[in-house]
């Protein structure tokens, strides 16, 4: 695993911010799904203000039985498994099953993150950590980054009423 620098972080940061924005808005969606492979990988997610439906794939139930699950529940699936070789694999698996199926599938999300993360994560359930931590080099606390994240989100919403 390569160990990104200050610097490095420094520089993907605006980056990464404007894709956690991109992945915060789509999770808000009743038709988009994100799919994890673990409990710790939704925790995480969730600490950095991505709600709605996450799903996490190491229930029990086989990824077959999920994609069909997704397909029957989902517009759009965003798959979000680790950067390692067995979440390579289980990406891989969910678009054999998804590819002929009536959702629209996201792997590209988890492979900028990769590009951001410089290698720096493996695992998704890391991520919050590398968020609050490169929030800190940077002398803003994280809730100061979400909250001006949400901020950007509501005046991109429009109005009701």
């Amino acid at each position: 695993m390569r160990v990104a620098t200050k610097s490095g972080r420094q520089e993907a940061w605006p980056e990464f911010l404007e894709l956690w924005a991109d992945l915060i808005d789509a999770s808000r969606s009743p038709s988009t799904v994100i799919v994890v492979e673990g409990e710790r990988d939704r925790a995480s997610l969730g600490k950095l203000g991505v709600g709605g439906r996450v799903i996490v794939l190491h229930r029990g139930q086989p990824v077959s039985g999920v994609a069909h699950l997704l397909s029957r529940n989902a517009r759009r699936v965003i798959v979000l498994t680790d950067w390692d070789q067995k979440g390579g694999r289980l990406a891989q698996k969910l678009r054999e099953f998804l590819e002929s199926m009536p959702v629209e599938l996201d792997l590209e999300t988890r492979r900028r993150l990769a590009h951001v993360l410089r290698g720096e994560l493996v695992h998704v359930e890391g991520i919050a950590g590398w968020a609050r931590r490169t929030a800190e080099q940077l002398n803003v606390p994280i809730e100061q980054w979400l909250a001006e994240i949400e901020a950007d989100l509501a005046r991109k919403r429009p109005a009701t009423g």
